[in-house]
């Protein structure tokens, strides 16, 4: 059963101290966090979280999932081979706004050697609040989903 109010979020040890700063400011707006790793900041493989937070995504554990690692550009790779997982890198507030309203992302993938904590949290706070337009798009989310099946 997906809860929308429920965000599975993962993080490699690049950005374990951002994934901290998320929960946190998850937890302010009312969401649940669903925390798949990891817990410290030892090295570790990052297609690990990010498979674990785009199942949970995908089976409905959580409406949404959020990806941390150094660049976001590992996690987001990974994401995206997860069926029903449209990840975005985004890096400012435009395109977490864009990633939402023109692609109905359903995972934020940021990283935090790329981008300020200010930043970061702007832009989830954008991405959060920005709804899916629909519309003209719907048709190119679901040409999306049909090139997954193909």
């Amino acid at each position: 059963m997906r809860d929308d109010k429920t965000i599975a979020i993962g993080a490699d040890h690049g950005a374990y101290r951002l994934k901290g700063l998320f929960v946190e400011r998850l937890r302010s707006l009312g969401y649940e966090p669903l925390d798949k790793g990891t817990d410290g900041e030892a090295s570790c493989d990052y297609p690990d979280y990010a498979v674990a937070v785009a199942k949970a995504v995908a089976a409905g554990e959580a409406g949404r999932g959020i990806l941390l690692c150094g660049s976001g550009i590992g996690m987001s790779i990974v994401a995206n081979k997860v069926d029903g997982v449209r990840a975005a890198l985004c890096h400012d507030h435009y395109t977490a706004k864009m990633s939402r309203m023109h692609n109905d992302a359903n995972v934020l993938c940021v990283g935090a050697r790329v981008v300020g904590d200010d930043v970061a949290l702007d832009l989830l706070a954008v991405w959060l609040a920005t709804p899916f337009e629909g519309g003209r798009h719907q048709r190119r989310v679901e040409k999306i989903t049909a090139a997954e099946r193909a």
